[in-house]
């Protein structure tokens, strides 16, 4: 993550639950993994033939007419009611939920953990910016049923959460191939 930023200051601001690396890897070699994001741009900048090989799919549902609509509708942001969407779709379970963009993404992830009792296999939360960007992440990091990786402050961004799922994707395919040649 430091490499995708040029900002040695993510070193004392990056935090993971004790159970966030093994609870990702065991998504990734599930079979089953999702990425669940915020927005566009870290479904994009993920490696397809990285995700392909582990069998992953990613979604996001930010521009999509129906999530527009319903924000509008009740005065929310389309980023919540984009995590609803994927909450409705059963997409949240066990999936690797990236918020690198959305505040209100993530605060809504935790009160869908807390209230609706959706067990994502990790959040990776790092959303950017001056409002409601430090506290999402306060928020992520005080529940403790699902494993998180967080960025405290203001400091965040989609590039750090694909360099964040990057990290791990490299992580299995390392233990992949240990198991390969021990094979």
């Amino acid at each position: 993550m430091i490499h995708a930023n040029a900002d040695f200051d993510f070193n004392g601001l990056t935090e993971f639950h004790p159970q966030a690396v093994s609870a990702g890897l065991a998504a990734i070699f599930s079979g089953k993994a999702r990425v669940v994001a915020d927005v566009e741009m870290i479904c994009v900048g993920l490696s397809a033939p990285r995700l392909a090989h582990f069998g992953i799919s990613t979604y996001q549902f930010i521009s999509d007419p129906d999530v527009i609509e319903l924000a509008q509708a009740q005065g929310t942001t389309r980023a919540v009611q984009a995590m609803r969407k994927a909450h409705r779709l059963g997409l949240l379970d066990g999936a690797i939920i990236g918020i690198g963009n959305a505040p209100t993404a993530l605060i809504e992830v935790v009160r869908l953990i807390r209230e609706e009792g959706v067990r994502p296999a990790l959040v990776v939360g790092m959303p950017v910016g001056f409002v409601s960007a430090a506290e999402s992440k306060d928020l992520m990091a005080l529940q403790n049923d699902v494993p998180w990786v967080v960025i405290r402050g203001r400091k965040g961004g989609s590039t750090l959460v694909v360099a964040a799922i990057h990290a791990l994707l490299g992580m299995a395919e390392a233990k992949a191939n240990s198991k390969d040649s021990t094979a």
